[in-house]
C-alpha cells in the first residue's frame, strides 16, 4: 500500500472542477484509492464520495492506493493535485 499525506492550499479546497479531475485520474488505475479526512474515507473513484467531505482550504488529506500501479497511482494524483493549484 502506497499512501501519501497532503495539504490542501487552494481557496476554495476541493471544489467541483478539481475533484472531478482527480476522480478522472485515479479512475485511470485499477488499484483501489481512498481518499481520507477528518477520519472519513471515500473511494477516490467516486465524484459524490468526494464532494461529501467537503474539503476546505488549509485541510489535511490523506491519500492511499493499494493494487498493483499503486505507486504509479499516487504519483499521478499529486501530479494533479499540484496542477490544479490544490497543494504546494
Amino acid at each position: 500500500m502506497e499512501s501519501r499525506d497532503f495539504n490542501i492550499v487552494a481557496e476554495t479546497g476541493i471544489h467541483a472542477r478539481p475533484a472531478t479531475l482527480l476522480v478522472q485520474t485515479a479512475s485511470k488505475f485499477s488499484s483501489n484509492i481512498t481518499l481520507s479526512y477528518q477520519g472519513k474515507d471515500v473511494n477516490l473513484k467516486s465524484i459524490m464520495g468526494v464532494m461529501s467531505l467537503g474539503v476546505g482550504q488549509n485541510a489535511d488529506v490523506s491519500i492511499s492506493a493499494e493494487g498493483e500501479d499503486e505507486a504509479d497511482a499516487i504519483a499521478a494524483i499529486e501530479e494533479t493535485l499540484k496542477a490544479e493549484g490544490l497543494t504546494a
